[in-house]
This record gives structure tokens, C-alpha cells and sequence, in this order.
């Protein structure tokens, strides 16, 4: 494989390589709500990372930390006004919205961890309350406590930030009102591995440094580093900027904990066509489930994996898509970026995408077995009948959602009155191109054909394939009429075009 055609992520794990064998990749995001394909640039980058270093033969583990300890920051959009009451508390001890999980974090980070699996990403999964509240941190909090004014100072030196006078790198989480936002830390006990506080709730107590607070996340993020060996790690460009998350970061993780920091991914977002960057704050996403309704997960994959983390996705879920799955089918882009792609639940077919949104529409409600008749009809092997269920799936969820309308179609049981303003050519190309039809022709057969009869009436070859879609759909236009013809029973095409000529 040259230099030139490398994939970015053998790339960096050759980089990666001069390090050392062992490696740890790792990932995470706030469970605070709906996880969108945005959230899962992060997740798959690091996976193809991952897999590319267990390809050149590293020890490697791939791990997963969700931020369930952060506090949940304002009420969103999709939540009740009652979560007012619970801004400010960590995620892991607020309410679930359904009532039918644990707390908030696992009502959102169960389907995601779902998603991953679908993706095929099967990282070790670490909930930071757990890891807290296990003890996990508390030698880094000792030290984070222990070395206020040094982390203060490279804060204020990488950031430029002026941090208040009693700033603290440890958030309490208040005994009271249960919030760790609106706490402060007035002293600490490193041999009691305790930490006292007052609130603006107007209580004040002491807590345990397991479990009862958690550091800030500029700290929190390198104090996590050397717990768990992490030695690569994707982020997004919001922490890669001069003086944020990740430069701060370096500093404390080298000065503080004595670590080498992880070697960066920076990764741009994926941008909603015409809408941007996707926030599930805002409601601009599209969930990660919904997604999976709509493309195999092996393509959502690929969607990712085929552009460098440092290059934007705009990601449209309209006509584009049906583009990118005809792509990753025909694995015309790049091959290494398929082979990454690929999950042990993939299933190939060779129906193309495109063609499966014609023949489902075909089929309509006719039933599964139905559908299998009409691809049948084509030519296509039909033998692998849970994958062709899976693709046939996923068509119908993306004509539902996405599909743009001049895609959509419906095959008229009686003739449409539109027949009525036919010329005597069209009329005439009709019927003559019944005859041909029923003695048999393959799709591009048809097609050709439909350009010969059309000079044969001395007629545009437009206005044949306009008056043969006018006379199966009642519109102007529809899916490429060579292989929908041969799509269609042939007796009922033969039928209604010599029904349409008279």
C-alpha cells in the first residue's frame, strides 16, 4: 500500500506504533441526550483506529467512559419543565424521562450502547458514577486538591481564563440538594479522603472523595488518562482549539499526573445538509436509531470512515444517500475504508439500493413473498432472503422520511385519465411498443427500444416515456423505465399500454 493511498487510520497507527505495542483507544460522550450520528464520528473513528492497530498486530483494548457523573446543564427541548428541579445534579441520579430505566444517563446511553453493537463496535464500557463512586479517582482527586494552585496556573497560562480566587478542581455534590454546580470546597482531609463544602442552597457538609463529587472536566479528562492507560483518543475540534480542553489537558496530564497525554484524533463535525452542525439540544439530529432504520449499519460506517476525521461530513439524507449505499455496494471508493466497514452481522446482496426503492414500491402491500417475484423478474438471485428482508427495510423507512417526492410512485390499478390527451403518436408508440414487450425483453432492452419506437412515430423519445409512465403511475415521470418495465408482470404492462393506445 503506498503512501498515497494509505488509509487515515493505518496512518496513524503506524504513528501510533512508534509508541509501543500496548495501546489503549478510547472514546466517550455525555449521556445528557438523544445520541445522533454526530455523537458517532467519535465512536466509529476510534473503532477504525482500533481495528487498524489489531490488524498490525498490537495489544490493544478499545473502552468506552460515558460522562454519567456530569451534571445535567439546563433543560432541553425534549424534556418537562419538571427537570428544572434536577439542573445542576449528575446525570446518574436524575429521574429517567420514560420511567422505565434506572436514571436519565441510562435512558440515554442504553441505546446508544445498542447502536454501538449494531455498528459492530464492542468497546469495554466504563459509567463514571460507577468509577467515582468504586474509588477509581481518588488518587487523582488527592493530587488535583494537593496541586490547586499549579493546575490553577496552567489553566490561566493555556486558557487565559482568571479563575475565581476559591476555584477548585473538585465539584462536591451537595448532601441537600444533591446539585455538584452550585457547590465550593472549603477544605480537604487526604487522610480521611474527604472533602468539606458549602452551597448556595444555603447548607454546607462533608463528603466522601469516593463517590461524593467529581473533578472538573479540564481536570477530569487527563486525571482519567493514567487510570486507564489511554494512549489514543478521538475528540472533537471544540477541544482541540488553541487554549482548550485538550491543551490544557497536555499540560496538567505531564505536570500534574506524571502521564504522557493520548495521541489526538481531532475530528470535524457532521453537518445536516442546508442545516448544520447536528446538536440534540437543539433538535437538529437525526437519531442514531432512526439512522439504522434507514441504512445498513455497515454504511453508516462507511459514511464515516471514508473521510478524514479532520474533514467535515455533510451528511443528506435525501437522494445523496441512495449515491453513497449505490457506492459502498459497488465499493467503487476506498477499499480499505469498506473492509473497515464491515460488521459480523453484514450481509451482502446484489440488489442495488436504488433498485430495491423501485421494486418495494412495486410490490407495495402485497406481502414479502410478492416482493421476492418481482426482483426475481430482473434477474437477481433472490436465494439470500434476510438480507434482501433487511435492504427491503430499510428502503420503505427511507421513502417514508427522507425520500425526496418525485421519487415516490404508486402503480395505478385502473388507467389514469391523463391517458385522455395522448396524441395519435403516442398512442401509436404505445401500442406498438405492447407488441415488443410481450414477446420478452430485458430492461435495457427495453429502454433502447423505447427510443426506436418513438422514432419509428416520428416522436421525441421524451414524450414515449412520459406517455408510458403517465399510463402505469398518472405522472410525467418515474424510476428508469427499462428495468421498472421489466419489474412490472408482463401481461399487466402489455395490458394497460394497448388499454392506454386505444
Amino acid at each position: 500500500m503506498s503512501e498515497e493511498t494509505i488509509h487515515w487510520a493505518d496512518v496513524i497507527a503506524e504513528e501510533v506504533l512508534r509508541r509501543g505495542k500496548k495501546h489503549t483507544v478510547a472514546s466517550g460522550i455525555t449521556p445528557s441526550g438523544p445520541i445522533h450520528i454526530g455523537n458517532m464520528r467519535e465512536v466509529v473513528t476510534a473503532d477504525a483506529v482500533y481495528r487498524a492497530l489489531a490488524d498490525k498486530g498490537a495489544d490493544v483494548r478499545l473502552i468506552y467512559i460515558g460522562d454519567t457523573y456530569d451534571p445535567l446543564r439546563k433543560v432541553y427541548p425534549f424534556l418537562s419543565k419538571d427537570y428544572e428541579a434536577h439542573v445542576g445534579k449528575p446525570l446518574s441520579e436524575i429521574p429517567c424521562p420514560c420511567g422505565s430505566h434506572r436514571s436519565y444517563a441510562e435512558h440515554f446511553l442504553l441505546p446508544f450502547i445498542e447502536a454501538l453493537h449494531t455498528l459492530g463496535i464492542k468497546p469495554t464500557v466504563y459509567r463514571a458514577d460507577e468509577l467515582y463512586r468504586q474509588g477509581k479517582y481518588v488518587e487523582a482527586i488527592k493530587k488535583a486538591l494537593l496541586n490547586r494552585e499549579e493546575i490553577a496556573r496552567i489553566l490561566t497560562e493555556v486558557s487565559s481564563r482568571e479563575l475565581e480566587s476559591d476555584w477548585s478542581p473538585f465539584n462536591p455534590i451537595c448532601n441537600e440538594c444533591g446539585r455538584l454546580s452550585t457547590t465550593k470546597v472549603t477544605g480537604f482531609d487526604v487522610e480521611k479522603e474527604t472533602v468539606d463544602y458549602v452551597c448556595k442552597c444555603g447548607s454546607c457538609g462533608t463528603v466522601s472523595m469516593k463517590g461524593g463529587g467529581k473533578l472538573t472536566w479540564r481536570v477530569d479528562w487527563p486525571a482519567r488518562w493514567p487510570i486507564f492507560g489511554t494512549t489514543v483518543e478521538p475528540f472533537g475540534k471544540d477541544h482541540a482549539t488553541a487554549g482548550g480542553s485538550y491543551d490544557t489537558g497536555k499540560r496538567i496530564s505531564r505536570e500534574i499526573y506524571d502521564y504522557k497525554p493520548p495521541y489526538p484524533i481531532v475530528y470535524e463535525w457532521i453537518m445536516l445538509k442546508g442545516k448544520g452542525a447536528m446538536h440534540s439540544s437543539t433538535g437538529l439530529a437525526i437519531s442514531i436509531n432512526e439512522m439504522l432504520e434507514i441504512v445498513p449499519p455497515e454504511v453508516l460506517r462507511y459514511l464515516i470512515i471514508r473521510q478524514k476525521p479532520e474533514k467535515h461530513i455533510e451528511f443528506d439524507p435525501g437522494l445523496a444517500l441512495l449515491n453513497l449505499i449505490d457506492e459502498y455496494d459497488r465499493v467503487e471508493g476506498d477499499k480499505r475504508a469498506y473492509q473497515l466497514s464491515q460488521t459480523e452481522a453484514t450481509t451482502h446482496t446484489d440488489i442495488p439500493f436504488r433498485h430495491m426503492v423501485t421494486a418495494v414500491q412495486i410490490a407495495d402491500d402485497r406481502g414479502f413473498d410478492y416482493l421476492l417475484t418481482v426482483l426475481g423478474r430482473t434477474g437477481y438471485d433472490t436465494s439470500d432472503v434476510e438480507a434482501i428482508r433487511q435492504r427491503a427495510n430499510n428502503a420503505r423507512s427511507w421513502l417514508s422520511k427522507y425520500a425526496p417526492a418525485f421519487v415516490k410512485f404508486k402503480v395505478q390499478e385502473t388507467l389514469p385519465p391523463q391517458v385522455k390527451s395522448f396524441t395519435k403518436e403516442e398512442k401509436l408508440a404505445l401500442s406498438i411498443l405492447a407488441d415488443e414487450l410481450a414477446r420478452g425483453m430485458s430492461g435495457q432492452e427495453i429502454h433502447d427500444n423505447m427510443y426506436k419506437v418513438a422514432a419509428e412515430c416520428g416522436i421525441d423519445g421524451k414524450k414515449v416515456f412520459e406517455a408510458v409512465y403517465i399510463a402505469l403511475l398518472g405522472l410525467k415521470s418515474g424510476p428508469r423505465a427499462g428495468h421498472f418495465l421489466e419489474s412490472l408482470d408482463r401481461d399487466f404492462v402489455v395490458k394497460r399500454l394497448k388499454e392506454a393506445s386505444r
